[in-house]
């Protein structure tokens, strides 16, 4: 269980453009365990999915580029694989459910034939048998298997993403990435989705990576956990002591926004400001131009991360000795 599966070190990724740069990921350095399950955290254009992508090697070339770093695969760096080899791999070792299952889905296969597609990719295997296997697979997410023709117009949205997750899982990977499953179906739909895919991930003993930017799905389905902000992992480490301890001030940020029921308040507290702009980010911290404790060594000194009880803090305040209370 202990043993690293993925390991990704200082991963940069770049997309070029015509007269400027937009710097998505910017030095991420995570692990992760057989068998266990982080929570990719941060607001929209934190460089979430594209962690993700390069992962799997789907950074779109051009104009996207990784421009240094390495992600280590059960040993093997994927990024010194040739396009042949990551197609192996793809679906078969690493799989990931996508955002959004209208765009996922092809509109002109039935749901069957695109379950039975993956399996016979990458296994020697009649279509007969990938389709009985693909029938399986649409049983196991809850989905009744003579429905196997149907195409993905004729199911609702979280029938739909079910059908992603078939798809994902059809060939037992020992690496999900899962992008923000939830995010385009309605509350009572999330919870069947996430209590499969945290289901089905036990009981074939795969590794998850949740992308999301909500913290209540990632307490609930997530040991490990990352913030990423601007591109770079800004706090990580246990659930638990994330949630509990929180030290970043971005971290806090997040947690304020979150309507707390035990206390009376007449308005969260939002992070204020927007992101950095990737194509001219700040010299030091990322965070200091919306950060309320920022002081003048903030701008100027690019922090690293300072050990907290239980997890790691990217933040020159904590290395000062000046983390807030």
């Amino acid at each position: 269980m202990n043993k690293k599966i993925l390991e990704i070190k200082d991963l940069h990724v770049h997309y070029l453009t015509d007269g400027y740069t937009v710097k998505a990921v910017n030095g991420v350095n995570l692990s992760l365990a057989r068998g266990e399950s982080l929570g990719l955290v941060g607001e929209t254009g934190a460089g979430k999915t594209t962690t993700a992508l390069g992962i799997l090697g789907l950074v779109p070339n051009p104009p996207g580029k990784v421009i240094k770093g390495e992600i280590i695969y059960n040993n093997e760096n994927l990024l010194r694989k040739s396009d042949a080899q990551m197609r192996k791999i793809r679906g078969r070792e690493i799989s990931m459910i996508f955002q959004d299952p209208m765009t996922a889905l092809n509109p002109v296969l039935t749901v069957g034939a695109q379950i039975a597609e993956v399996i016979r990719l990458h296994e020697k295997i009649s279509a007969g048998d990938a389709l009985i296997r693909a029938c399986e697979m649409m049983r196991l997410v809850g989905i009744d298997d003579v429905r196997h023709d149907e195409y993905p117009h004729q199911f609702s949205g979280g029938m739909k993403q079910r059908i992603v997750i078939a798809i994902a899982l059809a060939c037992n990977p020992s690496l999900l990435l899962a992008d923000e499953p939830t995010t385009a179906l309605d509350v009572t739909i999330q919870e069947q989705v996430l209590d499969l895919i945290e289901k089905l991930r036990r009981e074939r003993g795969a590794s998850l990576i949740l992308i999301s930017h909500d913290l209540g799905i990632v307490a609930e389905v997530c040991e490990k956990v990352a913030i990423i902000y601007a591109g770079e992992i800004v706090e990580y480490g246990t659930a638990g002591h994330i949630f509990d301890r929180r030290a970043h001030p971005y971290t806090r940020g997040l947690f304020d926004s979150i309507p707390d029921f035990s206390r009376k308040v007449h308005r969260l507290r939002p992070i204020e400001g927007m992101m950095s702009d990737p194509t001219k980010l700040p010299e030091g911290c990322f965070f200091a131009e919306r950060c309320p404790y920022a002081f003048e060594p903030c701008r100027k000194i690019v922090p690293v991360f300072e050990p907290e009880p239980g997890h790691l803090v990217k933040c020159v305040l904590v290395e000062k000795g000046k983390a807030p209370q």
